[in-house]
């Protein structure tokens, strides 16, 4: 089953789009694809972070919380972009994914003074 999602501005690399659909990787607790509505070919593979640092709480701005209309923590899901390469699989923890799991509107932020890495091992 897979969610829609509209970006309230396009993904960093990825405009135009921002509509997407999100979809749970079967057989993958916590891994999802999210494509482009309007190219299929155009997907990113998205972690549930806690399966990479339970600890992981970022902090966003006033700003991007009332851009994603979100009233509590709960309403947020945030997501991580993996990244594939020769060396194996890395997360991006300094720029989450955050969802109103309401409304579908998605962000993707960067955590400006947040000590988390651009690219965190995903063992």
């Amino acid at each position: 089953m897979s969610v829609a999602l509209s970006f309230v501005a396009p993904p960093p690399g990825l405009a135009p789009h921002v509509d997407f659909a999100l979809a749970p990787v079967e057989g993958s607790d916590g891994l999802f694809t999210m494509r482009a509505v309007e190219d299929d070919a155009l997907r990113l593979y998205l972690v549930d972070p806690q399966t990479v640092l339970q600890e992981y709480a970022p902090t966003l701005t006033d700003e991007q919380t009332a851009t994603l209309e979100l009233q509590s923590p709960d309403d947020a899901l945030l997501l991580v972009v993996a990244h594939p390469s020769a060396d194996g699989v890395s997360v991006n923890l300094l720029a989450p994914v955050v969802v109103n799991r309401g409304t579908g509107a998605a962000l993707q932020v960067i955590l400006d003074g947040q000590d988390y890495p651009l690219r965190a091992p995903l063992s």
